[in-house]
């Protein structure tokens, strides 16, 4: 695995172009940091996520990107329903083995200022949050054991599976209502193991316009990181680039009383401890 830290990915001050780069003050919250107007200073990063070195150069951030590009990016793996307490809020039974779904590429995105973005036909006062621990898979295996697991994670951090309810309640099938184009914010900055030893150790919250909304943690996931690596690899290949949404805790809006609803223009964070804070803005599509 490479030498960085806290890899992050920023257009710069100096050139306005796309870098890599390793946080020089690895203990600030750099996603915080950017919506309040903070500097924030990365060492340039030579190569890829997988391979990158980092450099004695030291460039400024003008804007945070997602830690994976698109282009990295070749599958995006989510998990459904585990976490127990979601479970409870749904009254539905713990689930037996993991469930699965799907989210496209496209819906990809990053943290402020990338947008939480609701097309036309998620207006409906269903669009929802899911404040959740991301892992990236590093180098690419199969059939994985769960020993052996983490020695396949590249590194950890936030997401938000953003999710059209009304459509998800249409169908048992649910890649399509999670899988709208800006969907799957994640970042600000990508964590390595060294640091995350123990990925169940984390506490994770949704806040949203101010308030949390959620307040979880890692330790009450049904099926840890270790087995969701080892199942979802039996008979496959999990790919280095593999995105993995590991699942929510209680508190989406859609069980909430009164409801929570992403509206035009709020304010949504997903912040876990280790990492930081993945801040976007939600906007409705005009046309």
């Amino acid at each position: 695995m490479p030498s960085w830290t806290h890899l992050i990915r920023f257009i710069a001050v100096e050139d306005s172009q796309d870098h890599l780069g390793q946080l020089v003050d690895a203990t600030r919250d750099v996603g915080r940091d950017i919506i309040d107007g903070r500097q924030v200073a990365a060492y340039v990063i030579e190569g890829t996520i997988f391979d990158g070195r980092v450099t004695e150069e030291i460039l400024h951030v003008q804007q945070l990107l997602s830690p994976v590009s698109r282009e990295e990016c070749n599958y995006i793996r989510c998990l459904g329903l585990n976490y127990i307490d979601h479970a409870q809020e749904a009254n539905l039974p713990l689930p037996k083995a993991p469930i699965l779904f799907t989210k496209p590429r496209t819906a990809l995105s990053g943290p402020y200022p990338a947008a939480v973005n609701v097309p036309k036909c998620a207006q409906d006062g269903t669009s929802d949050y899911e404040a959740e621990l991301c892992l990236i898979i590093g180098k690419s295996g199969r059939d994985i054991s769960e020993a052996d697991a983490l020695d396949y994670v590249l590194g950890y951090t936030a997401s938000n599976d953003v999710s059209a309810r009304t459509l998800q309640l249409l169908t048992t099938q649910w890649s399509f209502s999670k899988g709208l184009d800006g969907s799957c914010p994640i970042g600000p900055v990508l964590v390595a193991p060294s640091v995350i030893s123990d990925p169940q150790t984390l506490g994770i919250q949704a806040i949203h316009n101010g308030n949390v909304v959620q307040d979880g943690h890692t330790k009450d996931m049904i099926f840890n990181i270790r087995k969701q690596i080892s199942y979802l690899s039996q008979g496959t290949t999990l790919e280095a680039g593999t995105i993995f949404l590991t699942g929510t805790p209680a508190g989406i809006g859609y069980f909430r009383q009164p409801r929570v609803v992403l509206g035009d223009g709020d304010e949504i964070s997903v912040k876990i401890d280790k990492i930081g804070t993945l801040i976007n803005k939600v906007r409705y599509e005009k046309r």
